[in-house]
């Protein structure tokens, strides 16, 4: 079985996180186990001076693990990442931050590239976001859909993830405000209606305290409420550049998808046509709805036939979705989720359904491996 010294990868080491591999001992014998805490770096010397281990099989990276994931774990792949995305994203404060949150988003790339109808899914529905307050899963949400959108429009691959990078870092500034406003029903304060108007700077101006050193993922951030002609926030920007454009505009379609206390989550439909309406000769707004499309996955809906379940993956066209079938005809729960495709006779999408409608519940694992068929 071969090896590596432990002092070749420390690059994959991040103090005060979890340890990505095992870590042995010259005889082999282990020292420390996959996901223990290398406290500091004089633990982290300590172990270089024994000539500490990897086994080199164990050095497959976090891409190709994603990658080659058995179908039936990636929901709770997406449930793992997402929390770690989280944890980052409260210590913006902490030394190699940056890195850290390249670490960290490093796998979720690699679980959109996998696959894109499930990304929407955790979009849609919500589900891998756990306990993570509202302002880490907007985050998370949006720098999907801006990842994937961005690719629809024909970006490099560098615009790509640079726009997910400054999507998951937008709201830096007010993760914790966008919390306490998502459980608010009172109006916002004067004092939260100003940490609102200054965040985008100020979120920026983290990142650079951080070690963010590029431009245009630090101007996406700070433009990202700004509308050309002067008519956003904070500086009244008469131009503005096209990732700081996107931003914006997946920002407002995610948050359409959120629940609040004070309403409930948006029908996907029902936000794809209020973009369309708000902004239909715009070419970002219309690759957010082709994206998207009319039944997104993770979108309740009614077929033809009478049952009812949730959209799996996207079609051919964009009102003619892969579905899980959860009821019958009668309303019964079905023994299985069956697996529906609504261009065939019968099957056809005839509108959306409330959560509330549906009292059935699918293992996220089941719907992966039915969509995968």
């Amino acid at each position: 079985m071969p090896y590596q010294p432990l002092s070749a990868v420390k690059n994959r080491i991040r103090l005060g996180g979890p340890v990505p591999f095992n870590i042995r001992g010259q005889d082999h014998r282990l020292l420390l186990a996959r996901g223990q805490i290398i406290r500091d770096e004089e633990q982290l010397e300590a172990l270089f001076e024994r000539e500490a281990l990897v086994d080199t099989d164990e050095l497959k990276s976090v891409r190709s693990e994603v990658l080659e994931a058995p179908v039936e774990t990636l929901p709770g792949l997406w449930r793992g990442c997402i929390d770690r995305v989280g944890r980052t994203l409260k210590t913006p404060t902490l030394p190699e931050f940056a890195k850290a949150l390249e670490e960290a988003a490093e796998p979720v790339l690699a679980l959109v590239e996998r696959d894109p109808d499930l990304a929407i899914f955790q979009v849609v529905r919500q589900e891998a976001a756990g306990k993570n307050p509202y302002g880490v899963s907007h985050s998370v949400h949006t720098a999907i859909a801006s990842y994937l959108v961005a690719q629809r429009l024909g970006w490099d691959k560098a615009a790509v993830e640079r726009v997910f990078k400054a999507a998951l870092t937008m709201n830096l500034a007010m993760l914790e405000l966008q919390g306490r406003l998502a459980t608010q029903v009172t109006p916002p304060t004067a004092a939260q209606r100003e940490l609102i108007h200054d965040h985008p700077t100020r979120s920026a101006e983290m990142l650079e305290a951080s070690g963010v050193a590029d431009a245009d993922w630090l101007a996406a951030v700070r433009n990202h409420h700004e509308i050309a002609g002067g008519h956003g926030y904070p500086r009244a920007c008469q131009e503005v550049d096209d990732m700081a454009s996107l931003l914006r505009r997946v920002d407002m379609y995610t948050a359409k998808l959120s629940p609040r206390i004070t309403r409930k989550a948006m029908p996907a439909n029902q936000a794809g046509r209020d973009l369309f309406i708000k902004d239909a000769q715009h070419p970002m707004a219309a690759a957010v709805i082709k994206e998207f499309g009319v039944y997104p996955p993770g979108c309740f809906v009614q077929l033809e036939c009478g049952e009812v379940g949730v959209v799996i993956k996207r079609g051919a066209n964009a009102n003619t979705p892969v579905v899980a079938s959860l009821t019958g005809r009668n309303g019964d729960a079905l023994l299985e989720p069956a697996r529906r495709l609504t261009d065939h006779r019968g099957f056809a999408v005839v509108g959306v359904v409330p959560e509330s409608a549906l009292r059935v519940r699918v293992s996220p694992e089941k719907l992966v491996v039915l969509a995968t068929r």
